[in-house]
């Protein structure tokens, strides 16, 4: 992998992950970087074995599915059921489901206000943190209404995948019970 290419996974990486953000601070701030005797153009190229491949979005669709049962009963035909059965296999599921998000990516409002208060947008605003619906005119800052008080995460700690590079898709293995 090319310095460039390097550069980018580790960017990602800090970014998506406080303690390798944390590691990478203290490095840079000791002045720890290891140093090397053969100048760059000497060192021969390292070649770590490359781990198998996964996308963080199906490790965690697999950790909701491992832990809450989230994919059982999205992905299960609901018509035969009742709606106070649907209701009632959905309250253990969604109670799961916000214990694993609350682990993993400790969740919390982007604004403290109650809904249906009102709220100063201030100017400079970002248009990630601030979604302006309704009689959208003039300059900031604006005042309004608040309809949702979105969503955040305050860190990401996603598992780290280790299995092999044929079972990446695999969300969750299928269960056999031996007789």
């Amino acid at each position: 992998m090319g310095k460039i290419g390097l550069a980018f996974r580790a960017f990602f990486k800090i970014l998506a992950n406080r303690q390798v953000a944390e590691e990478v601070e203290v490095l840079f701030r000791d002045g720890s970087l290891p140093k090397s005797d053969v100048p760059a153009l000497e060192q021969p190229p390292v070649r770590a074995p490359k781990p198998a491949a996964r996308s963080e979005a199906l490790t965690l669709l697999s950790t909701l599915q491992r832990e809450a049962r989230f994919l059982d009963l999205v992905q299960e035909p609901l018509t035969a059921y009742a709606d106070a059965q649907v209701g009632a296999a959905a309250r253990d599921v969604l109670r799961n489901c916000h214990a694993v998000l609350e682990r993993l990516f400790a969740i919390q409002p982007v604004e403290s206000q109650d809904e249906g208060t009102s709220i100063d947008v201030p100017a400079g605003f970002s248009a990630g943190r601030y979604r302006l619906t309704g009689n959208v005119h003039g300059q900031p800052p604006f005042h309004g209404m608040l309809q949702h008080r979105g969503w955040q995460a305050t860190q990401c700690q996603l598992p780290e995948w280790s299995g092999e590079s044929s079972t990446a898709m695999i969300l969750a293995p299928a269960e056999v019970e031996l007789k």
